[in-house]
């Protein structure tokens, strides 16, 4: 869907008539990381990324237990999103959306976080819904779904959250990121208050039978939601397509594949079967911490929370079953990108036109339907 960009382009983007082309920014700063893309759209309707930024800065660090959000945790995310500012004033015409997730959601602080952020750096962000957050995650992922299957799940394993869409795969396929972004084919969607962080951060214990409590532990949340009677037949009779696209599946399939670095190109598309899941997830319990931390796609601190995240992904491959998973290396990004691009007008904010420094944040709305399918 996205390719990479030459690097040595610098500052305008040349489009096709040689002038300087429309780019989109994105930037998502979730309860682990902080991530920024700059992509200017293709011929295709797809996106061609000129720039990125990402970087772990474990913001939901504690929430769980304290409910705030530290002062360690908010100043390494702010030094992250200075760092995402300065990028995206290298490049002139550039639409901007700036959003937040779980930790700020969460946060008895949060919204006192983002006045800071906005004082100190001059960009606005604003708190998105879970619903919205599961919309991107989907809209991220659309070229991976398979229309050989009736139904699709898109699973977003965050830090401090994890959001399902259920989706009807054959309308997807046939109404086209345009289509989608007007009108995104959702069956259903829930949010979880689980996520990498905040379950690692529950299961402190690490005595025998650890990890089966953490699975279990998620898998009562799963159960307790509707959609477990909804369509878990459905994926039990095989009608139903798994997607994964957080940091967490696209590193197991990296360690899969014995890779010694990450290599988004060899991770992004790939299938990977339940077996081969299952072989890899043992292997890296097995493993000491400080032999996973060596592991070549686990590094940056990656490896203190893959076991967490494959809890929270074995426990829903278990509820909704299938015998592989389509691995996309995007999400949040590419998706809120792409509704800028083939959404309704007036989304995002013109960098050239309004600057960075805007009013503040948006409230931030309630969570609507907030662990349940609709």
């Amino acid at each position: 869907m996205a390719k990479p960009a030459n690097s040595s382009r610098r500052g305008k983007s040349r489009g096709r008539s040689g002038g300087a082309s429309q780019l989109y920014a994105a930037l998502d700063l979730g309860t682990n990381n902080c991530r920024l893309l700059i992509a200017e759209p293709t011929r295709a309707g797809g996106l061609r990324v000129v720039d990125s930024f990402s970087q772990i800065v474990t913001l939901g660090e504690g929430l769980a237990n304290s409910g705030h959000l530290s002062e360690q945790a908010m100043g390494r995310a702010i030094e992250a999103l200075r760092k995402c500012s300065d990028k995206v004033k290298k490049h002139s015409n550039v639409r901007t959306r700036y959003i937040a997730t779980q930790a700020c959601r969460q946060a008895t602080n949060g919204k006192a976080f983002l006045n800071e952020v906005h004082r100190k750096i001059g960009l606005r962000m604003e708190t998105i819904t879970p619903k919205e957050e599961a919309k991107y995650a989907l809209m991220g992922s659309l070229d991976l779904v398979d229309p050989a299957y009736d139904f699709a799940l898109v699973i977003d394993i965050g830090g401090g959250s994890t959001e399902l869409s259920w989706i009807d795969a054959k309308s997807a396929a046939a109404r086209g990121v345009k289509g989608c972004a007007l009108r995104p084919p959702i069956l259903g969607w829930a949010s979880f208050p689980v996520g990498v962080v905040t379950l690692n951060d529950a299961f402190t214990d690490r005595a025998p039978g650890w990890y089966p409590r953490m699975v279990e532990h998620v898998g009562d949340l799963l159960r307790a939601n509707d959609a477990a009677t909804r369509f878990g037949p459905l994926f039990r009779a095989g009608r139903g397509q798994l997607i994964g696209n957080s940091g967490t599946v696209t590193s197991l399939v990296g360690v899969h594949l014995k890779l010694d670095r990450y290599v988004r190109s060899l991770v992004d598309g790939q299938w990977l079967s339940r077996e081969d899941a299952i072989a890899t997830r043992q292997r890296l319990h097995d493993l000491k911490p400080e032999e996973r931390a060596k592991e070549g796609c686990l590094t940056g601190g990656r490896s203190e929370l893959m076991l967490p995240g494959l809890a929270i992904l074995d426990a829903i491959w278990q509820t909704w079953p299938a015998d592989r998973l389509r691995v996309g290396d995007r999400g949040l990004r590419e998706g809120i990108l792409l509704s800028m691009v083939h959404g309704a007008k007036g989304g995002g904010q013109n960098q050239k036109q309004r600057g960075q420094r805007g009013r503040g944040p948006r409230p931030s709305k309630p969570p609507s339907g907030e662990g349940a399918a609709v």
